[in-house]
């Protein structure tokens, strides 16, 4: 008996869970490879790192999701090589892993534009680990604060969050709130008041990429609960214990935590040495309308990776939607392909974006599909936890999830204030763009509306 077509996909994000999903009824066999044998939800990170839910309520093991899906196989490693020639892809303990389709599905992470001591001394959101470490940093400055009081004018208790996209915004108001209703409580023996969150933004507005009326109400409600808001401002350097701004002005703080852009995954660019092909901005992979790649049409590049364009010829967000779109897109390409029948080009449909500065405050815009709503406040932030939920994967996640928030939103309290890891030495970055401009600016904008 002949074996069917092996479809290989890079990737347990959402491009790549997508995919394998769409795959489960076709006449294929799915191997999906990530390093981490779990999906980690993303938009979700920041709360991780702040207190609100546990690392295991944002993430799912890959083999449960897939446990009823019969041609899905998974396989834990890091792909460090391909082959085109011989349709291979090599993992870093030596294993080759053949296939007749490949799904790059890496997703992205963060960069640092260049900018000395950003890998050395700042923290990103882009795993659990990060998100469990940062949380545990915080809480280990609250706890040298109240054993030695002088530790605050060196900025123990000064959080710096540098950029103002969505993953900042909301990094910012999640903080201001465990500062004031949960640490307070915690530390009598502190000043709290001479707690600090400092958003620094090089553009002119928070949520660059919403609308005036949302930036405006955004940047508002930050002010009002306390975070101290600089726009138009750029980070020179990044120190242990202080950032320093290009006006010079130097900010004492202990904790950085940066959100001011992504690139996509190096091993986008792997590949693309490997076919002696260019990367556009960026560092995504040049891709059809199709997204397979030019040349190859058993080579597919989805979400963070993938250099796709819109209508008006520039390149698509690198946020979620975009990358589930296209997986479920490649998904029907691969089936066109065993079919016979032509290619089909993405069209990607934005469906809007959403974002929350805490408490019973968000801004959420609806594209003209979803009849153009404009939400701020309650309703907003109503809308964010209702969709957060509704595409958080596993129902204990889900479950879980909804009883941390109905808890703290009745109790102002939060459950997960553990110190449970070390400070990591590295920075997962990859080396700095040689301009601002190889980067699309707010490329961390994950908490957009999901399809």
């Amino acid at each position: 008996m002949p074996s069917r077509p092996r479809v290989v996909i890079i990737g347990a994000g959402f491009g790549g869970l997508h995919a394998a999903k769409r795959l489960a009824h076709a006449p294929v066999d799915v191997l999906l490879i990530d390093r981490n044998n779990y999906h980690t939800f993303q938009p979700l990170l920041y709360q991780v790192a702040t207190a609100a839910l546990d690392s295991g309520d944002i993430a799912y093991q890959v083999r449960g999701i897939f446990r009823r899906q019969a041609n899905f196989r998974f396989r834990q490693g890091d792909v460090v090589g391909f082959d085109p020639t011989a349709k291979e892809v090599e993992l870093r303990d030596g294993e080759r892993v053949g296939y007749d389709y490949l799904v790059v599905a890496a997703g992205a992470v963060y960069h640092d534009f260049g900018t000395p001591g950003v890998r050395e001394n700042a923290f990103v959101l882009k795993s659990l680990e990060k998100a469990d470490a940062l949380r545990s940093h915080i809480l280990g400055r609250f706890e040298a604060a109240a054993a030695d009081p002088r530790s605050v004018e060196r900025g123990a208790l000064t959080v710096v969050v540098v950029g103002a996209g969505p993953t900042g915004v909301e990094m910012a108001g999640a903080l201001v709130e465990l500062f004031d209703r949960v640490l307070g409580a915690d530390y009598p023996e502190l000043d709290l008041r001479l707690a600090r969150v400092v958003v620094v933004e090089a553009g002119t507005g928070v949520l660059p990429t919403f609308g005036a009326g949302s930036q405006r109400y955004a940047e508002r409600v930050l002010r009002r609960r306390g975070v101290d808001v600089r726009l138009g401002s750029t980070v020179a350097e990044v120190r242990a214990d202080a950032v320093v701004l290009r006006s010079g002005e130097v900010i004492p703080t202990q904790t950085v935590v940066w959100a001011a852009g992504v690139r996509a995954h190096p091993v986008g660019e792997v590949l693309a040495e490997s076919l002696g092909e260019a990367l556009q901005r960026g560092w995504r992979l040049t891709v059809e309308p199709d997204l397979s790649l030019p040349g190859h049409p058993e080579l597919f590049a989805v979400g963070d990776v993938a250099g796709a364009q819109g209508p008006d010829g520039r390149l698509l967000p690198q946020v979620a939607q975009v990358a589930i779109q296209g997986g479920k897109h490649v998904a029907r390409a691969v089936v066109r392909r065993l079919q016979g029948l032509p290619s089909e080009p993405f069209k990607y449909h934005d469906l809007g974006s959403m974002a929350i500065i805490g408490r019973n405050a968000g801004v959420a815009e609806l594209s003209p599909a979803l009849l153009g709503l404009k939400l701020r406040g309650f309703l907003g932030w109503l809308g964010w936890l209702f969709l957060h939920l509704v595409y958080l994967p596993g129902f204990r996640n889900r479950f879980s999830a909804l009883f941390s928030w109905a808890y703290e939103y009745l109790t102002y309290d939060r459950h997960a204030r553990l110190i449970l890891t070390q400070r990591p030495d590295t920075w997962e970055a990859e080396p700095a763009p040689s301009t601002l401009s190889d980067v699309a600016p707010h490329g961390e904008t994950l908490d957009q509306v999901l399809t």
